[in-house]
């Protein structure tokens, strides 16, 4: 079914995949907003159920990237993480992320259908620093009656160097968590080429 956040996200997706099929290394652009943005980020209606619907319909996972105005450790994430065509590939290829700003004012439909600001939906799942990255189950059903913390399956806080940060990714796309936790899964050796 192709709804609004589609088409929009599609349009936009598409043009910015094949801006950078020609780049080794994305470009963060400096909004109005004063967060470092990716071209390939989700462009969202901010209706969460629908991107996560969106997102597994693409074979991908969702995440939230939460980030605010003036953080050293956010624009170090654009420009040293998403800098690094390893990681920013790595990343476009598995997930839609979703960048929300911890104290914005824009509405966000949450999981559950409540609707709140950015800084209310931060405050209702605990995050209150950033960067940080949040990983949720994939399916809405999934997440029906739980509570939000619950409806994460991985939260990654603060700024972590680039291989770190793509194997976490990876941690999540491969469903390690079902299996080990993240600090084992780190401590062993990455597989040649990536996971």
């Amino acid at each position: 079914m192709l709804t609004r956040r589609r088409l929009l996200s599609g349009g936009v997706a598409g043009l910015a995949c094949s801006s950078l099929a020609g780049r080794a290394r994305a470009q963060a652009v400096l909004g109005d907003d004063g967060l470092y943005h990716q071209p390939w980020f989700l462009e969202s209606f901010l209706d969460l159920a629908d991107d996560l619907r969106a997102a597994g319909a693409h074979g991908r996972r969702l995440a939230i990237l939460w980030e605010l105005r003036g953080c050293p450790f956010c624009k170090r994430l654009h420009q040293v993480n998403f800098a690094d065509a390893a990681v920013s590939r790595y990343v476009r290829e598995h997930f839609d992320i979703l960048q929300l700003n911890i104290i914005g004012a824009r509405e966000v439909t949450d999981f559950d259908g409540e609707r709140l600001s950015e800084k209310g939906f931060a405050a209702k799942y605990g995050v209150y620093s950033t960067p940080t990255v949040q990983f949720f189950g994939e399916t809405v059903e999934a997440l029906a009656g739980k509570a939000p913390a619950e409806r994460e399956v991985l939260r990654m806080k603060g700024y972590v160097p680039p291989e770190e940060f793509r194997r976490t990714f990876a941690f999540v796309a491969e469903r390690a968590y079902a299996g080990t936790d993240l600090e084992t899964y780190l401590d062993r050796p990455a597989p040649r080429g990536g996971e």
